[in-house]
């Protein structure tokens, strides 16, 4: 217990939230009901002529303490619930959260990545956030938990999940243009299910260390997100055929063309908007920082096989 909040996040913030509508709806059933008994009271039937009033000290001091108090009782009830978000619970699991336009990796104590959130039931979980980009909001509608995730920041975020099941995770922060389709899910697995595929996972991530990362690459750093892999084209140019092809770019203010070799590969990955694929929004954020040279080798060498 903290400061007289206690319980989980979700909880906490649905406490909160019925505490201010409570006092608010007193409020607007006894202003309502003041203003009815005063039109009847003193209508212009029963008070013909009307009478200068000077005002009432103790009424006038009344109506300035009990607002006052109550909007002080609301700001600490919120205060502490947001203390309470803050003091995550010892032996609660860790996740890393990756926000990148316009995906989310989490990545897990054990080395292994994915594209959605898994967790098990019942344990508190531990979320550091950042972001490779700009801000996103990361965000558990089911669970009545946000937090933005900073470049160049890591914030903390704590919840526990009481019921197993699948649930929507959304960008909260308006981040670019394809910002209503940065979405995945939580999925909330029994602890014994959780613990099996935590372990496959792990040994599965401990198999591929050796072996070619450039599909996974792709997905890791959220390539998939704006390119296919099948030939169609997203929000950027598919990925397969790409290499030998000539691609018609924007350079500058002069349109040309280009051969998508290696030098062209590397470039587009660490200086996006140098030559922009024709007829293709120039968003792709630079990986300069981002990707190591071996990875950039890695997906290079992936993209010359599809």
């Amino acid at each position: 217990m903290i400061g007289g909040v206690t319980g989980l996040p979700d909880q906490i913030v649905e406490d909160v939230f019925l505490f201010i509508a409570a006092v608010s709806v007193s409020i607007l059933v006894l202003i309502t009901f003041l203003m009815i008994f005063f039109t009847i009271r003193y209508r212009r039937k029963r008070n013909p002529k009307p009478e200068d009033i000077r005002g009432n000290l103790w009424l006038e001091i009344l109506w300035t303490v009990i607002p006052t108090l109550l909007v002080l009782s609301m700001f600490y009830y919120g205060w502490t619930g947001f203390r309470t978000f803050k003091k995550v619970p010892e032996g609660a699991f860790t996740v890393k959260v990756m926000a990148r336009q316009w995906s989310w990796l989490f990545e897990y104590e054990n080395g292994v990545k994915t594209d959605e959130l898994i967790v098990p039931v019942g344990r508190p979980i531990h979320l550091l956030l950042t972001s490779q980009d700009v801000i996103h909001g990361f965000y558990i509608p089911a669970f009545r938990v946000k937090q933005d995730a900073v470049p160049g920041m890591v914030n903390p975020l704590w919840f526990q999940a009481k019921d197993v099941g699948a649930f929507d995770v959304l960008c909260a922060e308006y981040c670019g243009q394809q910002h209503a389709y940065m979405l995945t899910r939580l999925k909330v697995y029994p602890e014994e299910e959780f613990n099996r595929w935590y372990e496959e996972k792990g040994k599965q991530f401990e198999q591929e260390k050796g072996l070619p990362r450039g599909s996974r690459l792709l997905q890791e750093k959220g390539c998939l997100v704006c390119h296919s892999l099948d030939g169609t084209p997203r929000i950027g140019p598919t990925l397969k055929g790409l290499f030998g092809k000539t691609v018609p770019v924007i350079t500058g203010d002069r349109e040309r063309n280009v051969l998508a070799d290696e030098a062209y590969l590397k470039r587009s990955l660490l200086e996006p908007n140098t030559d922009i694929v024709k007829d293709f929004p120039p968003i792709m954020p630079s990986q300069k920082g981002l990707l190591t040279g071996e990875e950039i080798d890695e997906l290079v060498r992936y993209m010359k096989e599809l």
